[in-house]
């Protein structure tokens, strides 16, 4: 199963709360069904973005940790409900 993804957002250096705020905002600009692809570096977004999903009906489609240039990143795939 392949997924589109409609919007990316690189929140890569930022610390809570920014990359949930950032991604809060770019979910507003999207339609039901699209799927919202965030990169953050933040080892505390792996949790804050399991919170946002359940707290805000959004589906937390898919969480990855990657080994990225020295440094470890994230990649976070949210639905918009």
């Amino acid at each position: 199963m392949s997924i589109t993804i409609a919007k990316e957002l690189d929140a890569r250096g930022l610390t809570c709360p920014l990359p949930i705020l950032k991604a809060k905002k770019a979910l507003s600009d999207m339609h039901s069904g699209e799927v919202l692809k965030v990169l953050a570096t933040d080892p505390g977004s792996v949790r804050d973005f399991q919170a946002f999903a359940r707290q805000t009906g959004n589906e937390l489609i898919d969480q990855q940790a990657d080994e990225a240039e020295g440094r470890e990143e994230f990649v976070h795939l949210l639905r918009r409900r």
